[in-house]
């Protein structure tokens, strides 16, 4: 039997921004492409989405929080 190898994907700010809505909870899966948070910036809003198929580990911010560049938003656990 093969072993089963968990891969860890973080979703991490790309910009000095206020999270606005966290759309996903731990433990739930996700397609590439799914939103997983909702940032804005500048007043634009930025869509934070998943890039591949995984299921959520962590979700390391809530809606009000401020953020940096590289911050964690969300973990992701790809099988």
């Amino acid at each position: 039997m093969t072993p089963v190898r968990d891969i860890t994907v973080r979703a991490e700010a790309d910009l000095v921004a206020q999270v606005l809505e966290v759309r996903v909870v731990a433990g739930q899966p996700v397609a590439a492409g799914d939103e997983l948070v909702l940032l804005e910036s500048m007043k634009m809003e930025i869509p934070v989405l998943a890039e591949r198929a995984a299921t959520v580990a962590e979700v390391a911010v809530a809606a009000g929080a401020a953020v940096q560049p590289g911050d964690l938003l969300v973990l992701l656990r790809e099988r």
